[in-house]
Formats: structure tokens, C-alpha cells, sequence
């Protein structure tokens, strides 16, 4: 099933011929640069997007990986943190950060020649309350995964089959995912979680988030993992560095990491999404 997946994906982009790629450095968009340069070699480019919601480790990472695969890859700046129906973080966030993303890209696309741009939103994406997917969809952006059925799992396992040592890499959403709806986003803000989230990285913790409410900050990780951080994290040390990020308290979330945990909250009548 997933082989024939797989030769849909590139059948798609022999079609296409020429593609640009919406490229964070995700599991899910390197898995279609990947694919994309495989099949179209300098035909395809992968264009990384650069503003304040980008931790500059996962752009250095972007990087890497680009290269290990060999395609081409640009740099563009984007500017949503400009656009007050971004930074007052309404329940459809996405949508400013995407049309953003895709009025940058498009341009950029027809200006260099390649008639597509493509991302990496995977089959699992579209069962979940996205709103940047109708932004990108509404400026002609392709989702070949999502097109040939590809889930998160299949994502991973395809990765790894092709090779990509970064085919288990958490998935990491830009870092106003981190905010509660109606809370304001602010450079400072982002830079505060982010470097929490480095912080606690480099200490092996590697799946997690620094949720941020005011000046609290939460930590979610796996529930498997929650008693081990306990017992062996020097907390005082902890809390020393994220008061010197610039929160003022420091949690712990006992239900433990979850996807998109902060889209409970939503009306899902008005919404209309299962979440």
C-alpha cells in the first residue's frame, strides 16, 4: 500500500515537472523535497520561510538537511508578525501566517519559473482544525501527501525507507502554537518560549512543549516521561533559567503532551471539525 503511495507521489511530480517547495525542515516537507528532488533533480526547489515564529535552530536544521538531499534551496523572509490579525492570535491564526507564506512564495515561484508550489501537509492534517490549509489551497498550493492519502505514520515510515536520518524528528509548529487563542503574540514572547523549549532540548528532552500563558510557562511532555523529569531534573536550575527567559512561573502539565492541545478549547459546533 504504501509502495504504491510512494509511486503515486513521484508520478505527481514527473507530471508537475517543475516544483517549488514549501519547506520548513518538518519531517513532512523534507520527506517531499525529498521525493520532489529525486524525481525532478534541479527542476525543484525548496524555499524556506524565516521570521520570529521560526526557532534559527530549525532553520540551521532546514539547512542540513537540504543539503544531505542536494536540492537547491532559498531563503525568504516573511512578515505576519506585521499583521495585527496574526499577532492578536485569533482561533484563525493559521490562516494569516499562510496567506503570508503563500504570497510570499507564489511569486517567487512564477518569478523563477516553476508553476507549482507545493507543501508538505500530510492525510492526518485534513481531520484536524487547520485554517492555513484553506489559505494555501486558496492561493493554487498543492499538498501532494495529503493528495495520494499519505498519514503522519506513513510520513515516518516512508522517511526512514528512503534513508533521511531525521525520519523520528518531533514535529515542531511554529512557536505561536505555543500561545492560547486571544493572548497577543509578541517578537519578545516568541524568543522567551523558544529559548525555554532550546533549553530544555539540549538536556535530551526532546519531544515537548513550552506552553505560554501569561508570564507562566507549561511544560507538557510525554505522560511516560513525566515521573523521570521529576525525579532526575534539577529543578531550581529550571526554574533559575526560565525566570531568566522572562517568565515569572514555571508548570509542569500532568495529562502530559498532546498534538494541538490548546484547540480544546475551541467550539467545535461553530468550528465544525472533529478535534
Amino acid at each position: 500500500m504504501l509502495t504504491e503511495k510512494f509511486e503515486q507521489l513521484r508520478d505527481l511530480f514527473r507530471e508537475m515537472e517543475q516544483a517549488l517547495i514549501a519547506y520548513s525542515g518538518g519531517v513532512d516537507s523534507t520527506l517531499v523535497a525529498k521525493i520532489a528532488y529525486d524525481v525532478l533533480g534541479d527542476r525543484a526547489l525548496a524555499v524556506t520561510a524565516v521570521s520570529p515564529s521560526l526557532l534559527p535552530e530549525e532553520l540551521e536544521d532546514a539547512k542540513i538537511q537540504a543539503a544531505t538531499i542536494g536540492i537547491s534551496h532559498k531563503i525568504v523572509q516573511t512578515h505576519e508578525m506585521e499583521n495585527p490579525n496574526y499577532t492578536s492570535n485569533p482561533v484563525n491564526r493559521c490562516y494569516f501566517c499562510k496567506s503570508e507564506l503563500h504570497d510570499t512564495l507564489k511569486p517567487l515561484a512564477l518569478q523563477l519559473g516553476y508553476p507549482y508550489v507545493v507543501d508538505g501537509v500530510n492525510a492526518d492534517d485534513l481531520h484536524d482544525y487547520r485554517p492555513g490549509i484553506q489559505a494555501a489551497k486558496e492561493r493554487g498550493a498543492r499538498s501532494p501527501l495529503a493528495e495520494v492519502g499519505v498519514t503522519k505514520a506513513e510520513v515516518r515510515q516512508l522517511s526512514q525507507q528512503l534513508g533521511l536520518l531525521w525520519w523520528d524528528k518531533p514535529a515542531q509548529p511554529c512557536l505561536s502554537s505555543r500561545f492560547p487563542y486571544g493572548e497577543e503574540i509578541t517578537v519578545a514572547k516568541l524568543q522567551r518560549v523558544g529559548r525555554a523549549e532550546v533549553f530544555l532540548r539540549k538536556l535530551s528532552w526532546q519531544n515537548l512543549r513550552v506552553r505560554s500563558e501569561g508570564d507562566t510557562a507549561r511544560i507538557e511532555l510525554p505522560p511516560e516521561q513525566i515521573k523521570e523529569f521529576v525525579l532526575t531534573m534539577d529543578l531550581q536550575k529550571l526554574v533559575s533559567a526560565f525566570q531568566d527567559f522572562g517568565f515569572i512561573y514555571v508548570t509542569l502539565d500532568l495529562e502530559g503532551y498532546r498534538s494541538g492541545k490548546l484547540n480544546q478549547v475551541l467550539n467545535r459546533d461553530v468550528l465544525g471539525v472533529k478535534l
